[in-house]
């Protein structure tokens, strides 16, 4: 039995990583989150687009580590809202905002439009640390609910309505959602390209040694602080 590639998912949200390994579980690949990895420097989410923040987040890991990386940026577009909270989702409400924080202040803005209208994005990004990567995409539509409904989930998926389903996300099972999710979907691309994706990065990996950490690639972080998991 070949030994599973050990591929670094560029995360510290328990709720991803979840979801990733579920979707991944029969394939020979051992997916390790940033905390497995002790402290290590964040990287800087300042792409334009969900396609931009993906690459730099997975090959900023995977030249930290020296190991395969990958990492999806995925955030809510809403349509009144002209694309927004879009790739700011994670922190709509400021830098430290929680997920009840993004939430009350798309809710506050939304506050008397009647078109819902929203959907789900995700980019995945597979990198090795020479540098070249593999690119996965998924997108789900639904609707803005009127206030958040159910304790399932994570980030805004107690206010999106999924209209097939009758629930929201929060309300849904992992199953269920895996099933029609942005992130299901391009997941379920990658797990369909597994075995190919495994041949492309032993490929890839043997054309080069991981090189060692170049600090002018991260000379915007902070390397004498531990990163602090919040």
């Amino acid at each position: 039995m070949s030994t599973p590639t050990i591929i670094v998912l560029a995360t510290r949200n328990k709720g991803k990583i979840k979801e990733f390994q579920e979707i991944l579980k029969d394939y020979p690949v051992d997916l390790k989150g940033l905390d497995d990895f002790g402290p290590t420097p964040e990287a800087i989410e300042d792409g334009e687009t969900f396609d931009d923040n993906a690459y730099k987040k997975a090959i900023f890991a995977a030249k930290v580590l020296g190991l395969p990386a990958i990492s999806d940026d995925s955030g809510l577009t809403v349509e009144a809202l002209d694309g927004r909270p879009g790739v700011y989702s994670a922190r709509y409400a400021g830098e430290n905002a929680t997920d009840q924080d993004n939430i009350a202040k798309l809710l506050a803005e939304m506050d008397g439009i009647s078109n819902r209208k929203a959907a789900f994005e995700c980019v995945i990004s597979i990198a090795v640390p020479s540098g070249p990567a593999l690119t996965y995409e998924g997108r789900c539509e639904g609707e803005i609910a009127p206030e958040p409904q159910g304790k399932g989930g994570f980030g805004y998926d107690p206010v999106f309505y999924y209209p097939d389903l009758g629930k929201t996300f929060a309300q849904a099972t992992m199953a269920e959602k895996n099933t029609v999710s942005h992130r299901g979907k391009a997941l379920a691309e990658v797990a369909r390209e597994m075995p190919q994706i495994i041949k492309w990065l032993e490929q890839r990996l043997a054309e080069e040694k991981a090189p060692k950490p170049d600090h002018e690639d991260f000379e915007h972080n902070d390397w004498s602080e531990p990163y602090m998991v919040k």
